[in-house]
């Protein structure tokens, strides 16, 4: 049944210097891992910011502040974000940087074994003035078609406060299996269901480089964002061990199924290496 009221606790922290069985016992136990600044500031800058150059007029900032709006305000499937979307999917170093070794460890750390970088690489827009069409409950294995060693692997650019709208989850959700879904407004267009006695979420406030992976069965949503023109932008994909199941879709850009012209071959169009282009192709596992 539909959750009707909730509360709040902080994250569990976790640091990756830690031991990788005490890191893996606590995913195992809360279905996510929250990773205090692990990517360097300056490689959040640098990548934010060329995600700010592909969403101009649209979102941009003044000096080292949080983006903010100009103009109206859109999310995944307008035509302002349809316009600015290819233009950050074209980025060489939005898709490079979830196969930095920092990262890849990371993943491989989680797992204990080598991993597999999901080609669908994921830049999350949100804007203030949609209240209700933020990112609704729902669970990846559902919308991947994913197994139970799929993860996900978000990261926040920038400092993000309750306002602009953070990623919470639902802890230990990924004990109780894939839940039944219904159509809703919001990102996806998706909800999984709420049992009645899941009543605490986790949610914290981000800083730039705090890093967030949660277990394919993990229910997680978003926050509205509250504030007057302040813009959430965040990244994130998914990994998986290497040689589990692959649904095939998740090797198509993202959103190149609605969006004309969007594919693998626009996308490299201009990329100076060819290192992560078709990487997959080769894949033992696809379904």
């Amino acid at each position: 049944m539909t959750q009707i009221s909730s509360e709040n606790q902080p994250y569990v922290v976790s640091y990756a210097h830690e031991e990788p069985h005490v890191l893996r016992a606590r995913f195992a136990q809360w279905g996510y891992l929250y990773i205090k600044q692990y990517v360097d500031h300056a490689e959040c800058e640098s990548l934010l910011n060329q995600l700010l150059g592909a969403s101009k007029p649209y979102v941009e900032r003044d000096g080292l502040e949080a983006p903010q709006l100009r103009g109206v305000p859109f999310f995944e499937t307008d035509p302002a974000w349809d316009e600015i979307y290819p233009r950050i999917q074209s980025l060489e170093a939005f898709h490079s940087f979830f196969h930095h070794p920092h990262v890849t460890e990371l993943m491989e750390l989680v797992l204990g074994k080598k991993t597999f970088v999901y080609p669908m690489k994921m830049a999350r827009i949100s804007t203030p003035g949609r209240i209700g069409y933020e990112t609704p409950p729902h669970q990846d294995a559902h919308s991947h078609h994913a197994g139970p060693t799929m993860a996900g692997f978000w990261v926040a650019l920038h400092n993000v406060t309750e306002a602009m709208g953070r990623v919470k989850v639902l802890p230990k959700s990924h004990e109780r299996g894939v839940r039944a879904v219904f159509t809703t407004r919001g990102v996806g267009g998706v909800q999984c269901e709420i049992y009645d006695d899941e009543t605490t979420w986790h949610v914290s406030d981000f800083d730039a480089g705090d890093v967030l992976i949660f277990h394919s069965c993990t229910v997680h949503k978003a926050e509205p964002n509250t504030t007057e023109n302040t813009v959430r932008m965040s990244v994130d994909t998914r990994f998986c061990d290497h040689g589990a199941p692959v649904f095939s879709t998740n090797l198509d850009p993202h959103h190149g199924w609605r969006i004309e012209g969007l594919d693998w071959a626009s996308i490299y169009r201009n990329w100076e290496g060819s290192r992560y282009q078709y990487y997959w192709r080769d894949y033992p596992n696809l379904f």
